[in-house]
């Protein structure tokens, strides 16, 4: 079709729904009968329904006005056959933390609204003996239209290579650069954690300790060298007895307190690789008959709901959880619309300060 007057398109347009709605009366109307009335292909119609970059704007117009005139609803199931994939969106993902999935979850819900597609969660065990067949098995079953990677599954190459020889489309979360523009959100983890450093270093503290997330886990990586990081800005050190390892739970958190607490030195303030170990870390000051920020300041990351929930409220380092989740659906839908970023999208974490924070306790 070539381009008309912007009068003699709205001519045609007129004639168009006209016939339309005479046809309207008839029955029910299908996309053979949509391109006869608009006098294009079957595959335009297609494409247009499709939201394909392939067609001009004057054509997806035309053929837009006449799919509402006649009140054509596309027929799910043919689509996702012409598509050769469901209308699913696939949520992979082995965090431990409830709170961190269900916010990621809500985010990529919000970024399918008003679309066909609807979002299938798939949790994993990268450590499980089946890992590879299961995933196998759930992406041979349903075609996902794509799947969109948190951390840790983000980081496992292995499974971006299967992905790639399954030709399905996927969106990486992580804290430092993987992948193209079109299959990248990333995150800044290591810089929220040196804020968390500057923080507890001007409020005077010394004896700092860091609670860290799993080995397995990049952003654990990345947030305790972001901390290292800050803390040698204001001359401080991370001492090997002032780190314990736990595991993005609560109840690893709780443990790894209590080691902190019950060691030789007890720090006067502990930043918590996420706010589910922080959480568990407030526990364990609680059961010790300490108090928090009197005895033992506490900080966060991820600032998670249960942050601004706890007594008192903890301080932490915000990441956009949710509208990372948004960003990774609306960039999984440009990128199979042909539209992918010039640049990787990223989201910078800051830090709220809330009360769980104070000055060291006085000595003596």
């Amino acid at each position: 079709m070539t381009d008309l007057p912007d009068s003699e398109q709205e001519a045609e347009v007129a004639d168009a729904l006209r016939e339309a709605a005479a046809f309207r009366l008839t029955g029910r109307a299908t996309i053979n009968d949509i391109a006869r009335i608009a006098k294009v292909s079957k595959k335009t119609v297609s494409r247009v329904i499709n939201e394909s970059p392939l067609v001009k704007p004057r054509t997806r117009h035309l053929v837009k006005s006449i799919i509402a005139e006649l009140g054509f609803t596309p027929d799910p199931q043919a689509r996702a056959l012409a598509l050769r994939r469901s209308f699913l969106v696939g949520l992979v993902y082995d965090n431990p933390s409830p709170q961190y999935v269900v916010n990621m979850q809500r985010g990529i819900l919000d970024g399918l609204e008003e679309t066909d597609f609807q979002l299938v969660l798939r949790p994993v065990n990268r450590g499980d003996a089946n890992y590879w067949h299961r995933l196998r098995t759930f992406i041979q079953q349903h075609k996902p239209f794509g799947l969109i990677l948190p951390p840790s599954v983000s980081e496992d190459e292995e499974l971006i290579d299967m992905l790639r020889e399954h030709g399905v489309d996927y969106v990486r979360i992580a804290s430092v650069e993987l992948d193209t523009p079109a299959r990248m959100i990333r995150t800044h983890d290591a810089e929220g954690a040196a804020q968390a450093a500057r923080h507890l270093c001007a409020l005077g503290h010394v004896d700092i300790a860091h609670i860290q997330g799993p080995e397995t886990f990049r952003s654990a990586h990345e947030r305790r060298s972001g901390f290292v990081r800050g803390l040698a800005e204001s001359g401080r050190t991370l001492p090997a007895d002032m780190i314990a390892e736990a595991g993005y739970t609560f109840d690893s958190g709780l443990q790894a307190m209590e080691r902190l607490i019950y060691a030789k030195r007890r720090p006067t303030a502990v930043f918590a690789g996420n706010d589910e170990m922080a959480t568990g870390a407030y526990v364990a000051v609680r059961k010790a008959g300490l108090r928090i920020p009197e005895d033992i300041s506490i900080v966060g990351f991820d600032d998670t709901p249960i942050a601004g929930r706890l007594w008192p409220a903890l301080t932490t380092v915000r990441l956009p959880i949710r509208e990372m989740g948004a960003a990774a659906a609306k960039l999984l839908l440009d990128q199979a619309a042909g539209n992918p970023p010039a640049e990787i999208i990223s989201f910078s974490p800051e830090i709220v300060v809330r009360e769980s924070a104070a000055a060291p306790p006085k000595a003596g």
